[in-house]
């Protein structure tokens, strides 16, 4: 028996889908939106951090 045979069983299956894929999609929607509206000049400063040695 193949798998997709079990998957297909399972009730509730096509919700779990929508949400996972709903759930993915807005997580990327809203790092998207973080990137384009975070200013350029926090972006060089968290990138010095490795280079800082301030010990």
């Amino acid at each position: 028996m193949k798998f997709i045979n079990y998957i297909e069983k399972v009730s509730g299956i096509d919700i779990m889908g929508l949400v996972s894929l709903s759930i993915f999609f807005l997580f990327f929607v809203v790092m998207l939106t973080w990137v384009f509206k975070t200013k350029k000049k926090d972006f060089e400063e968290v990138s010095r951090i490795p280079l800082d040695n301030k010990n």
